[in-house]
């Protein structure tokens, strides 16, 4: 069987399928709630670093991007995860990449190359990134499911290590998509100790470590630097998507581990996506910056305080450590995401096309539903005033 029929549909076109043709009533607005997508207006500074920058239009990109990117870039990494001096060189450790998205794909072809058929360790419920990449590179996704039990984390470290000796690459995503789960420093140090013992590449997606209540969510590359101030076998993706409220502006990076990045950039440097130069001098601007990031924060705390308000008090509610999503538990999300269109006209996602069902028939997301809470407040107001009338 070829490897690309192995893939399910992906979820937002099994979410087409499951609503059909039915329509919303119609004395109602839709709302749409099922895509992670920032509404806010885009930082004022990115239309103008833009322009400011449009001479560079006609020029080919240094595909591991600018140095100056590369130094904000670790610059960033050095003061939001209070790293001590020095742990991240921008010339060895960092790599400039067209969004996460394509990152978190490719770094399997990376890692795997030469041990086809290896395992590749992905959380379950995932972002199905993890597990086109894998499967297209030839590795065996092995799930590990991320429950209520868990901390909505897999538990990597507990592995059977008859596993975990078998494992090129393994998925920790920190704040996860779609729980919102926090990995604390004691799990990431135990994660990345496995890591270590077993030789496998660590990869952490921290690319929702920005959007947060009130307790920074501590990084992967920070364990390091509290382990031993290396990087091997860890690298972290971040973007500038959730962080910064800009996911048309497709930039984001990959940093840790130099001999895996050489491998990456190698790879890359064949058939990988470039940041123009104009959207690089963006971004060098966007990761100098935080005064955008706090107000981008403080609109989500204002979203979060309305869904506590509106759904706090029933069963299933629970305010996630990190990201934008509400995980809520509501008996079966397919039927309620049904019922939230029909009768309501809000879109979202059930949770069950977040995870797969293993042999046993157990789906941990398919009690669930996924709230974007990407609107600004007034919408976000009015589409959980609906969802209370059906959940």
């Amino acid at each position: 069987m070829k490897s690309l029929d192995t893939l399910p549909d992906y979820p937002f076109q099994r979410l087409r399928a499951l609503l059909g043709d039915g329509m919303p009533p119609a004395d109602r607005e839709t709302i749409n709630l099922a895509i992670g997508e920032p509404q806010d207006p885009p930082p004022a500074l990115v239309a103008g670093t833009i322009a400011d920058n449009a001479d560079s239009w006609n020029r080919y990109p240094p595909p591991a991007g600018t140095p100056d990117l590369r130094n904000a870039i670790a610059g960033w990494l050095t003061r939001r995860f209070g790293l001590p001096g020095g742990v991240v060189d921008p010339d060895r450790h960092v790599l400039a990449l067209a969004g996460t998205r394509e990152g978190l794909y490719g770094i399997n072809q990376a890692v795997l190359d030469g041990r086809p058929g290896a395992n590749v360790l992905i959380p379950n419920p995932f972002y199905q990134v993890y597990f086109g990449g894998a499967v297209m590179a030839g590795g065996t996704p092995v799930l590990l499911d991320a429950t209520p039990g868990t901390g909505y984390l897999p538990d990597i470290a507990g592995a059977d290590p008859a596993t975990l000796d078998a494992t090129a690459l393994a998925y920790l995503c920190t704040p996860s998509n779609p729980e919102g789960g926090v990995a604390d420093m004691a799990t990431l140090k135990r994660t990345i100790e496995a890591a270590r013992r077993h030789d496998f590449v660590l990869v952490v997606d921290e690319c929702y470590a920005d959007i947060y209540p009130e307790t920074p969510p501590p990084g992967a590359l920070a364990a390091c630097a509290d382990l031993d101030g290396d990087l091997r076998n860890v690298v972290v993706f971040h973007s500038l998507s959730k962080r910064s409220g800009v996911p048309g502006l497709r930039s984001g990076f990959v940093a840790g581990d130099p001999a895996v990045i050489d491998r990456f950039r190698r790879l890359r440097s064949y058939g990988g996506a470039t940041i123009p130069l104009p959207v690089q001098a963006a971004s060098t601007a966007l990761w100098n910056d935080e005064a955008h990031v706090e107000a981008i924060r403080a609109g989500y705390r204002e979203r979060f305080a309305l869904a506590r308000d509106l759904l706090g008090d029933r069963p299933g509610f629970r305010v996630p450590g990190g990201g934008f999503y509400l995980w809520l538990d509501v008996g079966d999300g397919e039927t309620v995401a049904r019922r939230l269109w029909a009768e309501q006209g809000v879109r979202v996602l059930p949770g069950a096309y977040l995870a797969r069902t293993s042999a046993a028939g157990f789906n941990p997301g398919a009690r669930h539903v996924r709230l974007a809470l990407v609107h600004p407040a007034p919408t976000v107001q009015e589409a959980l005033t609906r969802v209370a009338r059906v959940v």
